[in-house]
């Protein structure tokens, strides 16, 4: 069966986001838990963390500034192809993304001086974005 999307509605989600890397082996920081949208994901090879940006300590290395959209859900999982659409769309105007999955929805962060270009190229491509939910 193909379950393919042809319109997405994203929230943009409050806030600006910040995206670490630490070592595989850190503990994951208490300064990490809490805002809108947090992740914590380790692998063999580091330990990522996106979280709000004023909550990372300043000495800290990170990609800060980011803007969240989320896709609205919660999504089924035999939707197809709904992070292909808006990177493909988002690509096709030179932004470059990142994209956190969850259970329920698909979150993708976009560079704060670039999020506007975003917004429009989205809505350009027939989806809706939306001040929250």
């Amino acid at each position: 069966m193909n379950n393919v999307s042809p319109s997405i509605t994203l929230d943009i989600v409050a806030g600006s986001y910040a995206i670490c890397r630490l070592n595989a082996a850190a503990a994951a920081p208490a300064w990490a838990a809490g805002g809108p949208f947090t992740s914590i994901t380790r692998t063999d090879s580091e330990l990522s963390i996106v979280c709000p940006s004023e909550a990372v300590p300043a000495e800290l290395e990170a990609q800060r500034g980011y803007r969240a959209l989320a896709v609205r859900g919660p999504l089924d999982f035999s939707l197809i192809g709904i992070v292909a659409q808006l990177s493909t769309t988002l690509a096709a105007a030179a932004i470059s993304i990142f994209v956190v999955s969850t259970h329920d929805t698909d979150y993708v962060f976009v560079r704060g001086e670039q999020f506007e270009r975003a917004i429009s190229a989205l809505r350009g491509a027939g989806h809706t974005v939306v001040n929250g939910a």
